[in-house]
């Protein structure tokens, strides 16, 4: 019989009644952005020459709250920083992307030349990538004060679940083809199933854990944080990502 998959634990939320399903086999593993670097993107065909990472779509806001966020944000950019600014300040940094199921319109960023209108593209003067990304790094601030949620989330997916108790469980996981809807079966390439970007150091609950702190909250957090650090330690052995089995050499975890 084949062994499991993944690995899972789960946890109370100390302020809610809510309850997550944390998945330690990612949380775990060895997973890295490799944006710039051997990333493919997301189209129908691999691209890395274009680096778009999975900017080409633009970045669907959560709610109003989100969207202003990135549009007081947007308003900090200099020129030298963002390579649309002028397109922005003229059309505006979000434009309509359909409405929900309950029929309330949605939201995302604009896009510009066939991408999302804050990525800069090779060969501008200011930086290849995010120009909300590239301005948080000159300012000293985490990305996730300035990008859309689901932007510094990504590859992070939390996915709520309301019960008839009234409670809700939470899945905290990684965020695979599925989280796209029905377009993610057409890339060509997914960074979670790619072997090349299992590559770090540190695992991935260490390298993305200011978007773990915000995504659980404080309290929690440490609670997590303190039960993967003994489950590294403990035997048996955490059950490695399935695409991380891929991987000739496996990184070293500390």
């Amino acid at each position: 019989m084949a062994g499991p998959t993944r690995e899972w634990v789960t946890f109370d939320d100390p302020k809610e009644e809510r309850r997550w399903q944390i998945d330690v086999t990612y949380l775990l593993s060895s997973w890295t952005c490799i944006f710039g670097a051997g990333c493919q993107g997301v189209l129908t065909a691999p691209a890395p020459e274009l680096v778009q990472g999975c900017c080409s779509y633009g970045a669907h806001f959560s709610d109003k709250k989100d969207r202003d966020l990135v549009v007081r944000a947007a308003r900090d950019l200099t020129d030298g920083e963002w390579q649309f600014a002028a397109t922005a300040r003229k059309k505006g940094i979000y434009a309509k992307a359909g409405k929900d199921e309950d029929g309330k319109v949605e939201w995302r960023t604009r896009l510009a030349d066939d991408a999302c209108i804050f990525l800069n593209r090779p060969g501008f003067a200011g930086g290849v990538g995010c120009a909300l990304h590239i301005h948080a790094e000159r300012t000293g601030k985490h990305h996730s004060d300035v990008k859309p949620e689901v932007c510094w989330q990504l590859p992070l997916r939390r996915i709520d679940e309301d019960q008839e108790d009234g409670s809700v469980v939470s899945t905290l996981t990684e965020f695979a083809r599925d989280g796209w809807g029905e377009g993610g079966d057409d890339f060509a390439w997914w960074c979670t199933e790619a072997p090349e970007a299992f590559v770090a150091n540190v695992p991935v609950y260490k390298s993305l854990g200011e978007e773990l702190r915000k995504t659980l909250g404080n309290k929690l957090y440490r609670q997590v944080v303190a039960y993967l650090d003994e489950r590294v330690r403990a035997e048996p052995k955490p059950v490695v990502h399935p695409t991380e089995q891929r991987v000739k050499v496996l990184p070293t975890r500390r």
